[in-house]
């Protein structure tokens, strides 16, 4: 599952290590963003998956961004985003079934914080034994290699994964290039920042 973000970026770049990839668009129902979906497009060129398939929550109203003061090392709540999960996961299982699939990779983060990280964990316990018992789909499992990491150490990874962050977009508005100071866009830089590496995509931008 990718929307063009850099968790997607680095969760589809370790699973192409051990598997052959089929990408499939998690568009986020509350805020459809035409720019994820260039990055998921650009994703996919670098990728170059098996197969590449479409894929939407159920719209719900549009979710106004945060003001650019917003801080940034606020996260958005757990709950309302493993119920956005529902309906991509449901379509992702239907995917991994008919191509065969031997795992459903999620770039999910919740962070190290124990309240959350438990609580996402039994969420997707819970998904992979529906999947492999009810449903009789036992060669089907549910990774999320990002789960209880910290933002920066996202990045890390994907420094060592030649993840192209390049193609990734973070930005809570649709424009050319990132205003770098809405919320989403100064996670990004803190991330950065803290990793001790620079921003492919500032790069891009300036040349």
């Amino acid at each position: 599952m990718n929307s063009g973000s850099i968790n997607s970026a680095v969760a589809t770049a370790l699973a192409a290590q051990k598997y052959r990839p089929i990408l499939l668009y998690a568009e986020p129902a509350q805020s459809p963003s035409s720019r994820q979906r260039a990055a998921y497009d650009q994703q996919v060129t670098h990728f170059k998956p098996t197969a590449s398939r479409p894929s939407r929550s159920p719209r719900r109203s549009r979710r106004v961004p945060p003001r650019g003061g917003a801080d940034p090392r606020q996260t958005s709540p757990l709950g309302p985003r493993l119920v956005e999960l529902l309906g991509l996961l449901a379509v992702a299982v239907q995917c991994g079934a008919q191509f065969q699939a031997g795992a459903i990779f999620l770039g999910m983060r919740a962070g190290p914080d124990g309240d959350d990280l438990a609580r996402a964990t039994e969420f997707f316990q819970i998904w992979a034994e529906m999947v492999q018992i009810p449903c009789g789909l036992a060669e089907i499992e549910i990774v999320t290699p990002l789960l209880e990491l910290q933002a920066w150490q996202v990045v890390d990874l994907g420094f060592q994964v030649a993840v192209p962050f390049e193609r990734t977009w973070s930005c809570q508005h649709e424009a050319s290039d990132p205003c770098w100071t809405c919320r989403s866009c100064r996670e990004r830089e803190a991330a950065f920042v803290q990793a001790a590496k620079p921003d492919p995509l500032r790069a891009a931008k300036r040349t």
